[in-house]
C-alpha cells in the first residue's frame, strides 16, 4: 500500500474522538493477537475508559498512522513523560506496525515525531520494550542504535498444573516459621490510613534486577498510587493484595498482588512480589504466592492461567515461579537507546527532525 495514502495524525489520547477510539483499538487488538494469541480481544468501552482516566502526572504524545478519515489506522506511535522528581532524562515510547504494513517505513516516520517530542522535554534516553512473537521489533531496535538494556520472559502458570500438597506444605512451613507476622488481605482500593505504608511497599520495585537500564529508583506518592487506581479500576479490573506485617513493629515487610478482569475471565495477572530484604530467607515470598494462588483456586474457579513478568537474571523470584509450575510463555526485551542514536539513524534515512 503506498505511503501517500495514508498520513500522520496527532491524536489527544485522552479526549479522543470514538471514532478514533474504535480505530486505534481495533489495531490494538490485531497485534494484541500477535503477542497474546491465547487472550481474547479487549472490548473498545475499555480501552476508552483506560486512556481516559491515564494519570495526571503522566504525559503521553500519540500519534497514528491512518487514512483522511481516521477510521483505518495501520500503525500507531506514542511516547510518555514522566512529571515526577525521578528519571528526567529518560521517556518511555511504542512503535506499532500492522503485518501487513511494516518495513515500509510507518515505523520510522512515527519514531521521527518521538524523537522531536523527546528533544522538546530534553530526554535523551528512549525505553521500550520488544516481544518474540514479533522479531522485527529487536531488528528495528538494533537498527537505530539501541541497546538491550534486560532480557525477560513472560510465565505461565496452568492452574490446572497446580500442586495442592505444595500449597499446603509451603502455608504449613510459613506458618510454623513465621509466628512474628500476620498475613493481611486487601480487596480492591488500599485502605486510606494505610497508604503512606503502600507507599513504601512500592519502593520494593526498585529492588527488581533492571539489567544495564539507565534508570533511578522511582518512589511512588499516595496521591500518584490513588490516579493508578482511578485508571485500573474505571477499566474493570480488580485487584487482589496480600501482605504480611511485623507484629512487633507494625511495619509492613512485603506484598504480592494480582489483577483480574471480567472481559478475560480465564487470565488472572500476577503483579509485584516483594519481601524486604531484612526479612527474606524466612519463606515469606512463598507465603505471600501460595496464599494467593489458593484464593485464587477457591474463589476465581474461572481462571485457568496466571501470567506474570520476570527478568531472567531474578533467580530468587524465578526459583518459587519454577516450583509453582510457572513456564516460559514469551520472551521480552527491555531497550534503551541514546537521542543521539536515533537521530544519526534518521539522518541516514533522510528523515528531517527539529
Amino acid at each position: 500500500m503506498p505511503t501517500k495514502n495514508y498520513e500522520i495524525q496527532s491524536i489527544n489520547i485522552r479526549k479522543a474522538s470514538r471514532t478514533e477510539y474504535a480505530a486505534i483499538n481495533k489495531m490494538n487488538n490485531v497485534i494484541r493477537a500477535e503477542v497474546y494469541p491465547d487472550d481474547p480481544p479487549m472490548p473498545m468501552e475499555e480501552y476508552c475508559l483506560c486512556m481516559q482516566n491515564i494519570p495526571t502526572y503522566v504525559d503521553v504524545k500519540f500519534w497514528t498512522v491512518s487514512d483522511k478519515d481516521k477510521q483505518e489506522i495501520i500503525a500507531l506511535g506514542n511516547v510518555e513523560f514522566q512529571r515526577t522528581d525521578e528519571n528526567q532524562h529518560m521517556a518511555d515510547f511504542n512503535i506499532r506496525v500492522l503485518p501487513d504494513f511494516r518495513r515500509q517505513g510507518f515505523g520510522r516516520k512515527l519514531l521521527q515525531r518521538i524523537a522531536e517530542a523527546a528533544k522538546d522535554e530534553n530526554r535523551r534516553l528512549l525505553v521500550t520494550e520488544t516481544e518474540s512473537r514479533i522479531p522485527g521489533g529487536d531488528e528495528f531496535m538494533k537498527a537505530i542504535g539501541g541497546k538491550k538494556a534486560l532480557e525477560a520472559h513472560a510465565n505461565q502458570l496452568m492452574i490446572e498444573d497446580v500442586d495442592p500438597e505444595l500449597i499446603k506444605k509451603w502455608l504449613l512451613i510459613a506458618s510454623e516459621r513465621c509466628e512474628e507476622f500476620t498475613l493481611g488481605f486487601w480487596s480492591g482500593a488500599y485502605p486510606e490510613d494505610k497508604i503512606h505504608e503502600v507507599a513504601r511497599l512500592y519502593d520494593l520495585e526498585n529492588q527488581q534486577p533492571f539489567g544495564d537500564l539507565e534508570m533511578d529508583n522511582e518512589h511512588a506518592t499516595p496521591e500518584q498510587l490513588r490516579q493508578v487506581e482511578q485508571q485500573m479500576f474505571a477499566r474493570g479490573n480488580q485487584r487482589w493484595t496480600y501482605y504480611l506485617v511485623e507484629n512487633q513493629t507494625g511495619k509492613f515487610v512485603g506484598y504480592t498482588e494480582t489483577i483480574w478482569n471480567p472481559n478475560r475471565p480465564e487470565v488472572l495477572d500476577q503483579e509485584m512480589t516483594g519481601v524486604f530484604p531484612e526479612y527474606r530467607g524466612k519463606g515469606l515470598g512463598r507465603l505471600l504466592k501460595g496464599a494467593m494462588i489458593d484464593r485464587v483456586i477457591r474463589e476465581r474457579p474461572q481462571v485457568k492461567i496466571v501470567r506474570t513478568g520476570n527478568a531472567d537474571s531474578n533467580a530468587a523470584m524465578l526459583k518459587i515461579n519454577i516450583e509453582l509450575g510457572f513456564k516460559p510463555y514469551m520472551a521480552i526485551n527491555l531497550w534503551q537507546v541514546e537521542i543521539n542514536e536515533v537521530q544519526k539513524y534518521l539522518d541516514r534515512k533522510g528523515e528531517a527532525t527539529v
